[in-house]
C-alpha cells in the first residue's frame, strides 16, 4: 500500500490554491460583501437593542398565537436572561440567527421547489447537501475566515452553509408530497404552473416548510459558539471564555440563556405550524 500513500492526491493543495487565487484577485469583492453584511447585521443589532425586548416578545406572542401561556413564559425567560446580564449578547445572537435564517429560507425554498419539480436538480444537489450537513464546521470556517476576514461575516457564512440544507430538503419534501389528486384537480381547472404552485402546492407544503424553518433556527443557534471563535459577538463569547477559564458558573448561565432563546423561538414556530395545519 506504500505506492498508494506515496502518490497522494493533492486535494487540500487544490482547495488552498483556489482560495489563494480568490483572495488575490477578488479581494475587493469579498471585502464589499463583508462590509455590506457586517453593516446590515450591526443595523439589526442596533434595532433590537433600541426596542424594548419585553414589549416586542409580548406583541409577537400575542399577534402570532393569542396564547397567554406562551406570552408569560417568553416574558419570564427574557426577564431571567436580563437578570443574568446577557440581554445585549442575546440581542446580538438573535440578530445573527434571524439574518442567517432569513438568508437560508430565501435561498432554500426556491431551490427546494426547483428540486421537487425537476428530479435531476435534486439528484445533483443531494450529495452537496449531504456534504454540507456532515462536513465539520471548522473545515469551511478556515476559507471563509481567509476570504472575509475576522468578524461576524465568516460566522454568518458558516452558519448559512450549515443550516441551508434543512429548508431545501423539507421544502422539497413538502412539494413532492402533494397528493396527485390535488394536482390533477388544479390542472383540470386549467391553472397555470405558477397558480398551481401558489394555490395548491405551497399551501399544502406549509407545515413541512415551517418544520424546515424550525430546524434552520435550531441549527443556526448551534453555530453561536463557532461564530464567536471567528470574531462574532453574542452568547457564544461568554461560553468560550468560561471554557477557557473552566468557569462552571458563567458557562452554565450563558448556556441557559441560549437554551431559553432556543425554546422561545421553537415555540413560536411550532405553534404557528400547528395552527396552520389545523386550519
Amino acid at each position: 500500500m506504500e505506492w498508494l500513500v506515496n502518490h497522494k492526491i493533492p486535494a487540500g493543495k487544490w482547495i488552498s490554491a483556489i482560495v489563494d487565487l480568490l483572495n488575490e484577485h477578488a479581494e475587493w469583492f469579498f471585502d464589499l460583501i463583508a462590509d455590506g453584511l457586517g453593516a446590515t447585521i450591526e443595523g439589526v443589532i442596533v434595532a433590537l437593542l433600541w426596542t424594548p425586548p419585553l414589549v416586542v416578545v409580548a406583541l409577537l406572542a400575542w399577534w402570532l398565537h393569542r396564547d397567554c401561556l406562551l406570552l408569560i413564559g417568553s416574558a419570564l425567560g427574557l426577564l431571567l436572561i436580563i437578570n443574568l446580564g446577557y440581554s445585549e449578547a442575546t440581542m446580538q445572537t438573535l440578530a445573527l440567527v434571524v439574518f442567517a435564517t432569513s438568508l437560508c429560507m430565501a435561498i432554500g425554498i426556491p431551490i427546494g421547489i426547483a428540486a421537487a419539480h425537476r428530479p435531476w436538480v435534486f439528484t445533483i444537489i443531494r450529495p452537496i447537501l449531504d456534504l454540507m450537513q456532515t462536513i465539520p464546521t471548522f473545515v469551511y470556517l478556515i476559507p471563509t475566515l481567509i476570504l472575509f476576514g475576522l468578524g461576524v461575516v465568516p460566522g454568518l457564512i458558516s452558519t448559512v452553509i450549515f443550516a441551508l440544507p434543512a429548508p431545501i430538503r423539507l421544502t422539497y419534501l413538502g412539494i413532492s408530497s402533494v397528493p396527485l389528486a390535488l394536482t390533477e384537480a388544479g390542472q383540470a381547472f386549467c391553472v397555470t404552473p405558477r397558480q398551481l404552485l401558489w394555490k395548491v402546492e405551497l399551501p399544502h407544503a406549509v407545515p413541512t416548510i415551517m418544520a424546515g424553518l424550525t430546524q434552520c433556527i435550531m441549527r443556526s443557534l448551534s453555530m453561536v459558539v463557532i461564530a464567536t471563535l471567528v470574531g462574532a459577538d453574542g452568547l457564544g463569547k461568554p461560553v468560550v471564555r468560561a471554557l477557557n477559564a473552566v468557569n462552571i458558573e458563567k458557562g452554565f448561565e450563558a448556556g441557559l440563556a441560549i437554551v431559553i432563546v432556543a425554546i422561545v423561538l421553537d415555540r413560536f414556530c411550532k405553534q404557528r405550524r400547528r395552527a396552520d395545519a389545523d386550519e
